[in-house]
């Protein structure tokens, strides 16, 4: 086995094994923007290895490529994450619209019997 295939494989263990004491240490799930955020970084530091490599840097590729996918993966996550809160703020009114149009219907339906 090449050291650069062992320097490669010892790096993915190091990233796996980080990502997966981050996750774990979360107390609560993961918002929309932090599971973008370990997406990107994962992704970016595996195409930043292959790259890297192809250049003999391994490591530096997998450094650049991860803190570049993660900030990708940073802004990505933030954008879907306000996109999701405004929608559950609508769907919130809505049903605020709903209730307030039921009680006007029940109150005209008392108005018309009282007549």
């Amino acid at each position: 086995m090449t050291s650069l295939h062992c320097w490669t494989r010892r790096l993915w263990a190091l990233l796996l094994s980080a990502l997966v004491l981050t996750v774990s240490a979360c107390s609560q799930p993961l918002t929309t923007r932090e599971k973008s955020t370990l997406a990107g970084g994962g992704i970016g530091a595996a195409a930043g290895t292959v790259l890297g490599a192809a250049v003999g840097a391994p490591g530096a590729g997998a450094a650049i490529g991860g803190a570049l996918g993660a900030g990708a993966g940073a802004l990505t996550g933030d954008q879907l994450q306000a996109r999701d809160e405004e929608l559950a703020r609508q769907e919130q009114e809505i049903r605020a619209q709903r209730r307030e149009i039921e009680r006007q219907r029940r109150e005209l339906e008392r108005q018309r019997q009282a007549e």
